[in-house]
């Protein structure tokens, strides 16, 4: 029997009909139900966008990592909708120099910086997580088995893998290559020039790590082995970071009686290698020099008028921090660990070494024991050694006294137990040169600290203040309290700033298409809790705080959300 054209519709149609039945379709419609238009709508608040513009009343729309949307969003669907009236929102916090590379992989929560409202951290001073070779990774040793952390990484492409597939960190991190790094790694620790066989695997060494997804070159000439390296290696190195598009940021050689001297050093590097440069954690320290922050600045900024890209970045501080051992002169920790050991063993070489610390007329190296005033301006903060960590918390006058020593002979006593891993605090700093600093538009901020937190295995020592609350500091003291920024000011100096120096062009500002780094904080509540006696607390007054799109403080209290990820700078290469 044949069927009508009208009889084969009717009969196809009913085996369509019952075909999507049978796989549980919906046949009246092609296109599915759509979904909410975002899957986070921040509503009401006080936008502050990064750029220094006025705040503006506003939403902001997320949908995955990103943002999709600024404006009116009141009749926009939503999965989740927070209200900010009477809040500030901002893009998320970039800290221009962190130093968390290490303690990520020993602590992904990140917990000290996120809680500041800081999604992205910058680091590699001087010397990087990578490249490492098999003398630096069995140096390190003791660190790693102490935190139980496995150095399964020897170029910065392995950090970033391991990173980014088994971290999983709550933050987003990027890296210089550190020049030090690269002289340890081909020369050592030895006091003497690279040959010029030794500056070619150090240049390869430099051009594999922008390739891999370095920001650039840097250096920390105060410390070794940076310190060895003369201004002609440095502008050799920065130049192969150039021809990445990549910057030079410099830990100078000197912040105190030679500044000048080292700010000429920064702008000659920066016109011979053809880079913009910036000036890490920024600061005229000690006493005699104190009140030269104005001039430092008309340097930079003369420089800047002659066409050198140059800038700085600064913590809201008067003490600094380093390693104990800074506080011996650079002969005595020349050559590596044991070779300073033995010194600091060796009774003549002692009372040398004794000698100098008290000689403010040495200038060959950044004399911080002086500087600081000696025993009672050096706080000592984290020691490994078990005898010694009782000390914690007290200066080093204080222990001379409880222990009848010569505090002189305190610092390289614990150095020695220690094999030079303590830290400590130094108030070398004045008040008005952090404020002129502040006041600079060219001035972003850092906090020069790893991340910490309040329980596990970060928690063990003490630290300074400013690895807790650099950013909420500046919001609570500096704008809201002593309003010498505006609010708007302060958050470019946060954001747009550092990102613009470093190459985030996806990240800094609050607009559709950018990154959804978001932070929303109580401008009436946030301030920093830290204090250099007790440091151990988490800044208050943020209320949330979104890393690529996903929530990871949430109603003031940190979420289980890690979705930080390595960020890679202009030269990178996706490895074959």
């Amino acid at each position: 029997m044949r069927l009508s054209t009208t009889n084969l519709f009717v009969f196809f149609s009913v085996v369509f009909v019952a075909l999507c039945a049978a796989v549980g379709t919906s046949c009246s419609h092609s296109k599915a139900p759509a979904g909410p238009d975002f899957d986070v709508v921040i509503s009401n608040g006080r936008i502050v966008d990064g750029t220094g513009a006025p705040w503006f009343r506003g939403d902001i729309g997320i949908q995955s990592d990103r943002i999709k949307a600024v404006g009116d969003l009141s009749s926009a669907s939503t999965r989740t909708h927070i209200d900010a009236a009477g809040l500030v929102v901002a893009p998320g916090f970039i800290d221009m120099l962190g130093q968390s590379e290490f303690c990520l992989l020993v602590d992904n929560r990140a917990a000290s910086k996120i809680t500041q409202g800081v999604t992205t951290e910058v680091t590699g001073e001087g010397t990087s997580i990578a490249p490492v070779n098999e003398q630096m990774i069995e140096e390190a040793s003791p660190m790693y088995k102490h935190f139980g952390v496995t150095a399964d990484w020897r170029t910065l492409a392995e950090y970033f893998k391991r990173l980014d597939e088994r971290t999983h960190p709550a933050i987003n991190l990027a890296t210089f290559v550190g020049a030090g790094g690269v002289r340890h790694y081909v020369v050592g620790e030895d006091d003497r020039p690279a040959t010029l066989q030794e500056l070619e695997r150090m240049k390869k060494l430099v051009a594999e790590a922008m390739e891999q997804g370095a920001l650039g070159l840097s250096s920390s000439l105060q410390y070794m082995p940076d310190r060895f390296a003369t201004t002609d290696e440095l502008i050799a190195l920065a130049g192969v970071a150039a021809r990445y598009g990549g910057i030079y940021l410099t830990h100078q050689r000197s912040e105190g009686n030679q500044i000048f001297e080292s700010l000429k050093e920064v702008f000659t590097i920066a016109e011979k290698a053809h880079i913009p440069a910036e000036i890490w954690h920024l600061k005229v320290a000690y006493k005699s020099n104190w009140g030269k922050m104005a001039e430092v600045l008309a340097r930079i900024e003369d420089a800047r008028a002659k066409g050198l890209d140059i800038t700085a970045n600064q913590y809201p501080y008067i003490r600094a921090s380093n390693g104990l051992d800074s506080c011996l002169p650079i002969w005595a920790r020349e050559g590596g660990a044991d070779k300073t050991l033995a010194r600091l063993k060796d009774p003549a070489q002692r009372e040398r070494i004794k000698k100098e610390m008290d000689d403010p007329t040495v200038i060959a190296w950044e004399n911080q024991w002086y500087g600081a005033g000696g025993g009672e301006g050096i706080l000592l903060v984290s020691i490994l050694d078990k005898d010694f960590k009782k000390y914690e918390g007290m200066n080093l006058t204080e222990v001379g006294k409880r222990l009848g020593k010569d505090p002189r002979d305190v610092v390289m006593d614990i150095v020695i137990a220690d094999k030079g891993r303590s830290s400590c605090v130094t108030s070398i700093m004045t008040e008005e040169d952090v404020r002129t600093a502040l006041r600079n538009p060219f001035v972003s901020i850092c906090t020069d600290s790893e991340a910490r937190a309040e329980d596990g295995l970060l928690s063990e020592s003490k630290s300074h203040p400013r690895a807790w609350g650099a950013f909420p500091r500046i919001l609570g003291k500096y704008v809201r309290d002593e309003k010498l920024l505006r609010l708007e000011e302060a958050i470019r100096k946060m954001t747009s700033l550092p990102a613009s120096r470093v190459g985030f062009r996806d990240r800094g500002i609050l607009r559709p298409g950018m990154m959804a780094d978001v932070v929303v904080f109580d401008p009436a509540a946030i301030r920093d809790v830290a204090t250099f006696e007790d440091p151990s607390h988490y800044s208050v007054g943020m209320k949330y705080v979104f890393v690529n799109g996903q929530p990871v403080v949430a109603e003031g209290k940190m979420t289980s959300n890690r979705p930080g990820r390595a960020l890679r700078g202009p030269g990178y290469r996706k490895q074959i």
